[in-house]
């Protein structure tokens, strides 16, 4: 199992360790001894101390009135002692700390303790020769009582700010005041990923909970489903206005009742709380200021609990998350607060903790090493602290065809079968309108979410985790709410792979989640349709399991790939389909359920044996006939003209231990679209955390790296440390490796900046990973890769950059190596600039580079003055050769500039527009099409420049005026800005066959012609369609 894609901490046990943390947070401030009372006596045996032998390490039964005292050990050396005035119910006192009045000789023992009011001690174990010892108290580890942090008091959650999202721990503090009353107010702290001492949460911001307080639940959005996994929330006063998601449970409900309940009251009588005693946690100067204390008289209570158990929305017991698009971010951890080694070595855990938190206390303050050692290990270990338990999960699929639900989906959901703990359900072609395809927006999404949330199995009530889309593409994942809470580090991407490898006509998306203590990874993909295109779906899978990249929540570790997870389910209409059997003979062997003899001729069966596709999946036999291609709203094959033949296009395949197969079948009771939805039925054995266990090997853990050497330096011996790439070309990556071989201290390494440099690498240069951790003696492999693309292209071939680079690779606490990169760029037509190529008559690769860096540095705009030695042609060859190959062959061509061609053919298509080889271009019509665009695209300076970008814009729906904006583009730019409009007209005359229109071809072509000259950054919605109406008017109008 991979450390990175693992998490070893249960969300529960997270919460309650970093509420300690938060009280620990707390203690920082002076104070001065106070008057003592006696309390009841402890024995010291060793290192261990009881009350009695029967209340060993744990809270005596009290009575009224009387002072009852407790013994927290923390490790071998560290104590802590706390006693409480009275009962107040359980173990729900008020504590205030005690001290060892008895100073006696070492041995077995009474120790008197004493109470002092409101001021906690560390109490230091002496080392005596016998092995045994006593309880001393060092006067200067007097440090402040915080206020009391009961249990339920803390959450943790994400603030919303914007776009951004931020991680914050929420605490609820209550101090009592002299005169009996309470106040309360929320503290706010940023903190690490995985908080082991107090110094790794830092107090960010205080809120009294004062008269003008609320903590409201919201709908945000006006959306349509109020509840989820998510609870979304909106914290008001005079001052602020917060809004926080936090996670679905039934810690995040009994906080928002204790929050609701710590609200000042409606009794005017009551005086308006002061709030004094939150002066001694004011900011140094270091730190942002806190706001202003506030006790306006407004009268309003806080937003009560959560009403988790009150709503069945639809009366389907369906809970919605609220931020099911969202994608949370790394957060921005602010600076914490500063304190001294020896300071911190001192401090004080928390005195309110309750008994059965006790196992959760480090005393690891003099531990340094980074939070990846304690991950690292735990995964080494993890069999000692887990169990595999089973969940049933149901993953269904279906191609909808661009149809809104006209049925109830029970029959493919929920009919037949127990209650599934996770539904993980896709749609491909859930639009299938260009609006969609073009702007990503479309209200089928809703309408199908709706329809499957109504069609969840009935005895049982659900939470939705995410949702995800692209285009067409959509993945839904909901859990039973019982699970809600044990779902954890949720993240979903997308991958467009249609046209220039970016369109989200196909492609894929992903969930991942953490379900208690083994990651998953949800994938649903449509792929390149049509018979012969099974490369083209290869090439699509591939392009799918390289960029679906999730980030970590923690942003020193590299992003998950969907192979670093524990399971992996992957569904959608996968498009591969029957070969050498023609129409009817499959037909015929389908109506003798001869389904085995007709596998045998399965593309996906072949490409799999090949190890073309889908190495390490497991797909489940099928027995039931092929789920593609049908008359919509029938049962009988495809009648249309292209007579399709049946396919099973849509799959369910998995990956992963302990995975078991109950079903797998097609639903023909459904008939709303051309294909049938596929659903099966998993049991998934997942590693389920022991608490007790867990916390003894965290525990372990911790102990060992507590006495590791921090004197000990890293070291590491690399396997290589100069690499050289040879005749580099455009888009074609290249890819040296090397291994980092750790010696005996685990290490942490990172590539850094170089002074004054903004990244460790050059923009053409990537190393993979750029960071990680090793254990000792352990080994990494590490990839450096070159590519070249539209940003770095133009610099390389005017010799403005150079394949060379230096790499600092840093060890945490160790030294630096350096590694050399060096190479040559093989200049392309591929981002040279429309004036330098009409300026190149002979092919850029029998150029001299010499010449080449002259004419790419030539000025935008320049004239042939007589000193060049050829006259400039009209438009570059490169782009003459592309069209009339796409004139002669295409104008007919279905789904032109719609489907993507072959990375190879891409190359092939390269190599013969910078050799000048075109009697050897032969490859498909679109893969030329898609040449095109990259060509264009990777333009340094656009068809239209970048100059006359604004006034394009102004004057789209104006054709009088977009013609006088063309006419002012310097002479090469307008000659190729007509060209292409007269090519994009001839294709319009074919309209009837290659089914292209206006809209089409100028929602394609606007974003390459028309580019945004801040950046290269993308359009906005409002002018990438002022773009798309410029191009329009001369799509419609004759030049």
């Amino acid at each position: 199992m991979s450390v990175a894609n693992c998490s070893h901490r249960p969300a529960l046990l997270r919460v309650l360790l970093l509420i300690l943390l938060i009280a620990q947070n707390l203690l920082r401030s002076q104070v001065t001894p106070a008057p003592v009372q006696i309390c009841h006596s402890f024995h010291c045996f060793g290192e261990m101390c009881y009350q009695e032998a029967k209340f060993s390490n744990q809270m005596a039964e009290c009575k009224p009135g009387e002072h009852h005292c407790e013994l927290i050990q923390l490790n071998a050396s560290h104590h802590m002692a706390r006693c409480s005035h009275s009962c107040e119910g359980g173990n729900e006192t008020d504590p205030s700390p005690c001290l060892l009045a008895n100073d006696s000789a070492p041995g077995p023992g009474p120790c008197s303790l004493q109470c002092c009011s409101g001021r906690p001690l560390c109490l230091v174990l002496s080392e005596v020769a016998s092995g045994l010892g006593h309880l001393t108290i060092p006067e200067v580890k007097l440090v402040p009582a915080p206020p009391a942090l009961k249990r339920n008091q803390a959450v943790q959650g994400v603030l919303c700010e914007g776009d951004s999202r931020q991680s914050r721990l929420l605490g609820l503090i209550r101090y009592r005041l002299e005169h009996g009353g309470q106040e309360h107010a929320l503290f706010l702290y940023t903190h690490r990923r995985m908080a082991i001492t107090g110094d790794d949460v830092s107090l960010d911001q205080i809120v009294p909970v004062s008269r003008d307080f609320t903590l409201e639940e919201v709908s945000p959005g006006g959306e349509l489903y109020v509840l989820g996994s998510d609870v979304t929330v909106q914290l008001d006063t005079a001052e602020l206005n917060l809004i926080f998601h936090l996670p679905f449970g039934s810690h995040t409900r009994m906080f928002l009742q204790e929050v609701a309940r710590a609200c000042p009251g409606f009794d005017p009588a009551t005086p308006d709380p002061e709030f004094q005693w939150l002066s001694r946690y004011r900011c140094t100067q270091q730190e942002p200021p806190l706001p202003c204390w506030n006790s306006a008289s407004g009268i309003r209570i806080g937003g009560g609990g959560s009403h988790f158990d009150d709503l069945r929305p639809n009366g389907k017991g369906l809970l919605v998350d609220q931020s099911s698009r969202g994608q949370d971010k790394p957060e921005n951890l602010l600076t914490r607060q500063t304190k001294s080694k020896s300071e911190i070595t001192d401090m004080v855990r928390s005195s309110t903790i309750t008994v059965s938190d006790k196992a959760h206390i480090l005393t690891m303050q003099k531990f340094g090493l980074r939070d990846t050692i304690v991950k690292s290990r735990l995964v080494q270990k993890e069999e000692d602290y887990t169990y595999i338990q089973n969940f049933r999960f149901f993953v269904g699929t279906y191609n909808v065809n661009g149809q809104s639900p006209k049925e109830c989906l029970q029959p493919w959901l929920s009919h037949g079968i127990q209650a599934p703990d996770v539904y993980c359900v896709g749609f491909q072609e859930l639009d299938l309108s260009k609006e969609a395809f073009f702007f990503h927006d479309t209200p089928k999404e809703e309408e199908w979410f709706k329809a499957v949330s109504e069609s969840l199995h009935p005895d049982a009530k659900y939470a939705k985790v995410k949702l995800i889309r692209l285009v067409g593409i959509m993945l839904l994942l909901y859990v039973k709410e019982e699970h809600a809470a044990h779902i954890s580090e949720v993240g979903a991407e997308t991958v467009g792979t249609g046209i220039m490898g970016r369109m989200g006509n196909k492609g894929g998306v992903a969930i991942r989640f953490q379900f208690h203590n083994t990651s998953i990874c949800v994938v649903n993909s449509h792929l390149a349709a049509h018979t012969e295109e099974y490369e083209r779906r290869n090439q699509d899978y591939k392009d799918i399991c390289s960029r679906m990249q999730f980030c970590q929540v923690d942003p020193s570790l590299p992003p998950l790939t969907i192979s670093k997870h524990d399971v992996i389910l992957w569904l959608g209409d996968l498009n591969y389909r029957i070969e050498e059997l023609d129409v009817e003979k499959v037909k015929k062997l389908i109506e003798e359920k001869d389904f085995q003899t007709l596998y045998a001729y399965d593309q996906l069966k072949t490409q799999v044996a090949a190890k073309a596709v889908f190495e390490g999946f497991t797909e489940g036999e099928l027995t039931f006939q092929p789920t593609y291609k049908y008359d919509t709203g029938s049962d009988e094959w495809d009648t249309s003209e292209k007579c399709r033949a049946p396919a099973w296009c849509d799959r369910i395949l998995w990956k992963g231990k302990n995975i078991t197969q109950l079903s797998y079948q097609s639903h023909m009771a459904l008939k709303t679209s051309d294909h049938k939805p596929v659903s099966s039925v998993f049991d998934i054995g997942v590693r389920v955390v022991k608490e007790e266990l867990y916390r003894k090997t965290l525990e372990e853990i911790v102990r060992s790296l507590d006495k590791m050497e921090n004197a000990n330096i890293p070291s590491v011996s690399l396997s290589k440390r100069e690499f050289h790439f040879q005749n580099v070309k455009y888009m074609q990556l290249r890819v040296e490796s090397f291994t980092i071989h750790n010696g005996q201290v685990p290490c942490q390494f990172e590539f850094i900046n170089k002074p004054d440099e903004e990244s460790y690498c050059k923009q053409w240069l990537n190393a993979n990973p750029s960071k990680g951790f090793l254990l000792p003696d352990a080994a990494m492999d590490i990839e450096l890769q070159v590519f070249v693309n539209k940003t770095t292209a133009t610099k390389l071939s005017s010799g403005e950059d150079k394949i060379e680079d230096i790499l600092v690779l840093h060890l945490d606490r160790g030294k630096d190596y350096f590694l050399s990169v060096s190479g040559n760029y093989l200049p392309s037509c591929f981002g040279t600039p429309i004036h330098t190529l009409c300026y190149m008559r002979d092919p850029v690769s029998d150029l001299s580079l010499e010449t080449v860096r002259e004419l790419t540095l030539m000025p935008l705009g320049i004239e042939d003055d007589g000193s060049h030695l050829e006259k400039p042609m009209k438009i570059p060859k490169e782009l003459w050769i592309m069209v009339d190959y796409l004139y002669r062959n295409a104008v007919q061509q279905e789904d032109l500039f719609q489907q993507p061609g072959l990375r190879l053919e891409f190359e092939h298509i390269r190599d013969c527009l910078d050799t000048g080889m075109i009697d050897t271009l032969t490859t498909s019509n679109h893969s030329v099409a898609e040449a095109l665009l990259l060509f264009l695209e990777s333009l340094p300076e656009p068809v239209i420049c970048y100059s006359a970008y604004h006034n394009c814009l102004e004057c789209s729906g104006n054709y009088t005026a977009s013609k006088q904006v063309i006419s002012t583009l310097p002479t090469f730019h307008k000659n190729v800005f007509h060209y292409l409009m007269e090519f994009l007209q001839e294709l319009l005359k074919n309209s009837a066959k290659n089914h292209l229109d206006e809209n089409i071809l100028a929602s394609i072509f606007g974003s390459l012609l028309l580019r945004n000259p801040a950046g290269h950054q993308k359009l906005e919605m409002v002018e990438k369609k002022k773009a798309q109406e410029f191009i329009h008017q001369f799509l419609c109008n004759s030049p």
